[in-house]
């Protein structure tokens, strides 16, 4: 398992600019970086490739960003809309020899309401048909996706692992997996390492979180038996810091994030860091 960092604690949007932080990742004992690309056009891939390599950092992940307007369960514009950011970043993967896209790829974060079950059945028919196609184009360049459920607040579609399993079973891609997330599993899970092990081979991703979207491990959630459950299922992908603090207003406001977790934010991403090497030892 390797350590990797988001970029949404340190800058939003994220730029070809954005590379500066690259060294200090690195320095901090990163071995990947999580791009949210928030827009195909904001990033030039093989400069950001080359400020990778220049510091021994891989691009494990690209984090797709799904704001207003796209969204494969709502109209056909914005499925369109979706498809078409989502295949660019697919693009941009290859391009930085990144193997995964990643996050909630299925519908507008923010999207919720109470639904009766014909729409429900209809929106996740819509979604399956979507991500069909999606699937499809990135298996043709060797690009895996990982579908991550998110809280009841963030989306009313997919919330549980259980969730993320019935959808995965249902598009029946090998490009497409799932993507658990330690804060969202804190709130909709049961039992955080129960879902690690029901997810099993299907788990391509996988983000680590304070239960209070602060430094994994200054918490209160049992990060011992979450590795223990990684280990059992023989997970080798990557393990992710995805924080977010007041420093960057726009994400802050996103996230609902209205003080300080940690003294600094750099605190979340160096201590978060050496406590993941050592839990995953």
């Amino acid at each position: 398992m390797r350590i990797g960092i988001n970029t949404f604690l340190f800058t939003s949007p994220f730029t070809t600019s954005s590379v500066k932080w690259f060294a200090t990742f690195k320095s901090w004992g990163y071995e990947t970086v999580e791009l949210a690309v928030e827009d195909p056009s904001h990033i030039d891939p093989e400069k950001i490739l080359k400020a990778a390599e220049k510091h021994a950092l891989a691009i494990g992940s690209i984090c797709a960003c799904m704001g207003p307007g796209r969204d494969l369960r709502g109209s056909s514009k914005a499925q369109a809309t979706a498809r078409k950011y989502l295949f660019a970043i697919i693009d941009q993967a290859v391009a930085m020899n990144c193997p995964t896209v990643i996050g909630p790829l299925y519908s507008v974060v923010g999207l919720t309401g109470a639904h009766d079950s014909a729409t429900q059945k209809k929106q996740f028919q819509a979604v399956v048909e979507q991500l069909k196609i999606i699937a499809a184009y990135a298996k043709e360049r060797g690009v895996t996706l990982c579908v991550e459920p998110l809280n009841r607040f963030e989306t009313d579609f997919l919330n549980t692992c259980d969730q993320g399993l019935k959808l995965i079973n249902a598009v029946k891609s090998p490009a497409l997996k799932l993507h658990l997330d330690t804060f969202h599993m804190n709130i909709e899970e049961k039992n955080q390492a129960a879902a690690i092990r029901k997810a099993g081979k299907h788990l391509g991703h996988f983000h680590a979180c304070g239960s209070d979207r602060g430094t994994p491990g200054n918490d209160h959630i049992d990060w011992p038996e979450i590795a223990k459950a990684l280990k059992e299922i023989g997970y080798q992908g990557d393990v992710v810091v995805e924080s977010f603090t007041t420093d960057v207003k726009v994400i802050a406001k996103a996230a609902s994030i209205w003080r300080k977790m940690e003294p600094k934010r750099d605190n979340i991403a160096i201590d978060g860091a050496a406590f993941l090497k050592r839990v995953l030892a």
